[in-house]
């Protein structure tokens, strides 16, 4: 279930010198006219994407997107920091791919009326179309030769051509009825009922004019998605790539997609003009995670990252490497406890940069693997987007109090530089909240870190009520990040102090740390939780802990459900979304079986033979909010998105039809177009507003 609060922007307003010397205690920017910041101006921030500076390291291409209907893409020269907008069609672009000789990009649009590939010389001000499918391409990759590109289309397995899925869907439309019918899981996943529709992997090479005429379906028969555009490399010579995907090349091998994480890496030699793909599966012995398969750019080596543990998600990710000459694949830097999210060679093609949580941010290292060597970058807010050329790194970065912009530093961690400040004018008079980490003894008397958030108003001497913001995952993190969906500082602006525990079972603090919620949900986590509250009023005085309420959603909405009944004298109120509320009944309904089977020590029903055949599993009944409704006295706010088929929405409404019969007071939000988590920037303005009406009345401000 992972339920990764996941990316996102920069406060621009800091100069240059301030953004080297960021320290972990930031005092807010002062302005003359001060304006506290508001879910209306998180809604109007430029939002960065598509980050891609070109080979040879002088101009920047990215996205913005400014609103609704102006999302575009814009150069940046390197060197001088002159930016210009590139393209200005009504149709916005995505997917940003440099040619190699660095004169021109590619990048998906829809301006002919469905997403196809577009062309633009890098001096010119006017894109040529290089396909028209007759379906919409939902991503791509291109060789470093220009000539091949890896596609990925939505079609129907089984198909010999596009236009077979074309007439599939028409014929689909034009029945009179309307039934879906399933012979295995999943029959549903995140917020869409599956389909016979699934997203294939295609190869295409270009014609002589320059053109995109065929693709071929290099699994054409798999009955179910590969994992994504993104999953994706090509050798530098084009002679074959690389791809990550659940094997389903048959029905039988996809019949346990919802109870496995076995993600495998699989390997496809190409050739033009070739009529079938013979895919080998080079990570098959690793019933585990694969993921994330990088060539590097001398074609010498293999990248990827894995796990070890089958049907465990929050795993430690690790670094392998395979030598193509030799076809020897080895774990590098193994005993580095963290878990790497994402990697990229160096150009010395000796070296890799890769990103991973660390003690509440999400830093830069990078590996040697001739010496197993891990050496810290940048480690300071959430990092990501990592390229480099020369000894340069480019990458984004957000903090609790800047949202994403673009930073360049040296490999050895020096001469950081901001490159980019796109929400500069919009942020100029905005005060925003000082923030710092704290940490504390918690379980067991282990070290525990968190962070606290002053009112953005503060005045010393006052007492603030608090925001305990607790984060979802469980295996997750509220860091050092700016969030669209939980940004702390929205609260900080309303007059609250805000403070946000990473408990055990939180990432970035060792995989000992992580692993140790499982099979513990209400246990280490609720201490940690209690003792980070009774630590931070102390330390804090400002801070009122009589006067507090929690919220938080997913496995944090399973911790709301668990506190009304394990601690239900603790908060004022509680704010409870998408929250777990009857552990048996979710592990009936949700889609990702893995998630609660290994969690919660296997299906719900325990064991098959036995003592225990055909009674609940013991944790399922343990950890499970419902059992302690007898306890429950805390008014509740309960919301849901209608479309949530992680934590389907019958898990709220048992929740609040207990708080309605036991006469506590509650109210229940439903957002019957939104699903685990609420996108539109509409919703979301509501969303906020009735947490902060539910905050406001039964807080003294």
């Amino acid at each position: 279930m992972r339920l990764k609060m996941k990316k996102l922007f920069t406060l621009a307003a800091i100069s240059l010198a301030a953004s080297v010397s960021l320290s972990m205690s930031v005092n807010a920017t002062a302005h003359t006219n001060s304006d506290v910041f508001t879910v209306e101006k998180l809604n109007q921030l430029n939002k960065l994407h598509d980050v891609s500076v070109s080979p040879q390291g002088d101009i920047l291409i990215y996205g913005l997107k400014k609103g609704a209907s102006d999302n575009h893409l814009y150069r940046q020269d390197v060197n001088t920091g002159k930016v210009s907008q590139f393209t200005d069609h009504e149709k916005s672009e995505s997917n940003v791919v440099w040619a190699d000789d660095g004169q021109s990009v590619y990048f998906l649009s829809a301006r002919s009326g469905s997403s196809q590939i577009w062309q633009q010389g890098i001096n010119e001000n006017k894109a040529k179309q290089i396909s028209d499918f007759p379906l919409a391409i939902n991503g791509f990759k291109l060789a470093k030769n220009g000539q091949v590109f890896a596609l990925s289309f939505t079609v129907k397995p089984g198909c010999d051509s596009l236009a077979c899925t074309v007439a599939a869907k028409k014929a689909d439309k034009e029945k009179k009825y309307n039934i879906r019918t399933y012979e295995q899981l999943m029959v549903r996943h995140w917020d869409v009922w599956t389909t016979a529709y699934k997203e294939h992997l295609f190869v295409a090479h270009l014609s002589k004019d320059g053109l995109l005429n065929s693709a071929q379906d290099i699994m054409p028969n798999w009955q179910s998605d590969f994992a994504g555009i993104s999953q994706v490399t090509i050798h530098p010579n084009a002679s074959s790539l690389a791809f990550s995907a659940k094997d389903s090349s048959s029905k039988a091998a996809a019949k346990d997609h919802a109870w496995t994480t076995n993600f495998d890496i699989f390997e496809v030699a190409l050739s033009k003009g070739q009529a079938a793909f013979n895919l080998k599966n080079i990570t098959e012995q690793n019933k585990a995670w694969d993921a994330n398969p990088v060539y590097s750019a001398n074609g010498r080596f293999l990248a990827y990252k894995s796990m070890k543990i089958p049907g465990y998600e929050a795993d430690k990710f690790t670094l392998q490497l395979r030598d193509n000459r030799t076809g020897k694949t080895r774990a590098v830097a193994s005993d580095w406890d963290r878990s790497i999210s994402s990697l990229a060679f160096a150009p010395d093609n000796k070296t890799l940069y890769v990103v991973a949580q660390d003690l509440g941010q999400k830093s830069i290292f990078s590996i040697t693997p001739e010496f197993d060597e891990v050496r810290k970058i940048y480690n300071v807010g959430s990092n990501g987007d990592v390229t480099s050329h020369g000894s340069k790194l480019y990458f984004t970065r957000h903090t609790l109090n800047s949202p994403k912009d673009i930073f360049t530093i040296d490999n050895h961690g020096d001469d950081l530089k901001q490159l980019t400040a796109v929400n500069k004018d919009k942020l100029a008079d905005v005060n925003f909240a000082d923030y710092k980490q704290f940490s504390f003894k918690g379980w067991h008397d282990e070290t525990v870190y968190g962070y606290w958030l002053k009112p953005a108003n503060f005045e010393a001497g006052k007492k603030y009520p608090i925001a305990f913001l607790v984060h979802g995952g469980p295996q997750g993190s509220f860091g050092n990040m700016f969030h669209y969906r939980w940004n702390a500082q929205l609260w900080a602006a309303q007059g609250y102090g805000v403070v946000m525990v990473d408990f055990h079972g939180s990432t970035g603090y060792g995989q000992e740390f992580t692993h140790s919620i499982s099979r513990d949900w209400g246990g280490k986590p609720l201490e940690d939780l209690q003792k980070g509250l009774e630590f931070i009023v102390k330390d804090q005085p400002w801070l009122d802990g009589d006067n507090a309420c929690a919220l938080g959603a997913s496995y944090g909405g399973y911790m709301m459900n668990w506190i009304a009944g394990n601690w239900p004298s603790g908060f004022k109120c509680l704010i409870n979304h998408a929250g777990l509320y009857d552990m048996p009944s979710f592990y009936q309904t949700t889609e990702e079986l893995w998630f609660p089977e290994y969690d919660m020590g296997g299906p719900s029903w325990g064991k098959e033979t036995g003592s225990n055949k055909g009674k609940v599993s013991p944790d399922y009944e343990k950890f499970n909010p419902a059992a302690y409704v007898n306890n429950w006295q805390t008014p509740m706010l309960v919301i849901q998105g209608e479309l949530d088929y992680r934590v389907p929405y019958a898990q709220s409404l048992g929740a609040f039809t207990t708080l309605q019969r036991k006469g506590i007071d509650s109210r229940l939000v439903m957002f019957p177009d939104e699903d685990h988590h609420i996108r539109k920037p509409d919703n979301l303005v509501v969303w906020y507003e009735e947490v902060f009406n539910w905050l406001e009345k039964y807080t003294k401000k």
